[in-house]
């Protein structure tokens, strides 16, 4: 017999215990249970739990034995450690949607049992956190990650310091005071600073493509940390990443520089060319047709061998909400297709199937990619 989690609406030795029929929103249709999920549910069951009362050697007992009856149990507790790791680490902010949310679903009569305390759950989720402690189990569970993931303030740094920014899914173009365009992908954010003798942007976040108004005497520069495209009229994207920096030329030519690194670094970029530049000086050299550079801005993604966790970077951009990737393998794999960025959840399903993987939606606002 399964030693699997106890939960329900029914108390035996001061734990519940299953209870047939307990179900609650999960944001899926009605299909029967897989193995792999039957068993990444219980681990969450669990490590509610085990949160709840840790120094229980009755229930660690129980969940011992669980997790020793399959390797599937062992994988499926590993994952919800690293998803519950990675959702710590997430910033997003919907904390006044989830309160809302909390109330349906209460007024929709979930039953109240027991629920674990989150004691390190940040003030914004306070009222939210008491309400799901009346509340079924695994609802709490989504209680407890969506609190995790929506809480934290926004970045007020980047606020003070860019002139211009994009939210999620926006796409906003800037027409400067020489006749230069600029075009914000989402989540993007840019200061400008003209005078006399130069033109310089700075890119602050995410990504841009710029058309610049010819005028040598009077050079533009984009500049992302240390890393300086300079130009005199062309057209060409710049992408800031978390390892780095990458430079597309649809038209014209740039020249890429990185006085920083050791040795320092100087390129020429042409019509075509991209490069990417690492914080550490690497440089990656390829070629795009014209006409995929920057190919959000008609709402498209295209990935070219890109790993997963790239891609996936980029719809987040995209999708009004938090996606999670715990597992470094499948972060790691290649990615390459086109994907529509009007649909980021369907583009997300569609790479995920091609490498043998699921998504599952946790609330309304979470994703989680992971093997099935």
């Amino acid at each position: 017999m399964s030693a699997g989690p106890p939960f329900g609406n029914t108390k035996t030795g001061g734990h519940p215990v299953p209870a047939s029929g307990t179900e609650i929103w999960d944001g899926m249709a009605d299909n029967p249970e897989s193995t792999q999920e039957k068993a990444s549910r219980e681990a969450t069951d669990w490590l509610l739990l085990l949160q709840e009362e840790p120094n229980d050697p009755t229930l660690r007992r129980r969940f011992e034995e669980w997790l020793k009856e399959s390797p599937v149990h062992e994988a499926a507790w590993a994952a919800t450690q690293r998803t519950a790791d990675a959702i710590g680490a997430t910033a997003a902010a919907y904390g006044e949607q989830w309160g809302p949310y909390v109330a349906r679903k209460e007024d929709e009569g979930l039953q109240p049992i027991s629920a674990p305390r989150r004691r390190t759950a940040a003030a914004g989720c306070a009222n939210a956190a008491a309400r799901t402690r009346r509340r079924g189990l695994k609802f709490a569970a989504l209680a407890a990650m969506a609190c995790l993931a929506f809480v934290t303030a926004p970045d007020v740094l980047l606020q003070l310091r860019a002139d211009h920014r994009t939210g999620t899914a926006e796409v906003s173009t800037l027409r400067l005071e020489d006749g230069s365009l600029v075009t914000l992908a989402p989540e993007s954010a840019v200061s400008v600073a003209y005078d006399a003798s130069k033109r310089r942007i700075r890119l602050l976040a995410g990504e841009a493509f710029f058309e610049v108004a010819p005028n040598p005497g009077r050079p533009f520069e984009v500049a992302t940390q240390d890393v300086h495209t300079a130009v005199l009229g062309t057209a060409f994207n710049v992408v800031r990443e978390e390892g780095g920096v990458t430079v597309a030329v649809e038209h014209g030519t740039v020249r890429v520089d990185y006085e920083a690194a050791f040795p320092s670094l100087s390129e020429v970029l042409e019509a075509g060319q991209l490069m990417t530049v690492s914080w550490t000086g690497r440089t990656l050299r390829g070629n795009r047709q014209a006409s995929q550079i920057a190919a959000w801005r008609r709402g498209q993604l295209i990935a070219h061998d890109q790993a997963m966790e790239t891609v996936v970077d980029q719809l987040r951009r995209y999708y009004g909400g938090t996606i999670i990737l715990p597992d470094d393998v499948l972060a790691k794999r290649r990615v390459t297709g086109i994907y529509n960025l009007a649909d980021p959840v369907s583009a997300l399903n569609a790479i995920a199937q091609a490498h043998g993987a699921s998504v599952r939606q946790i609330t309304p606002w979470i994703l989680i990619v992971s093997d099935k």
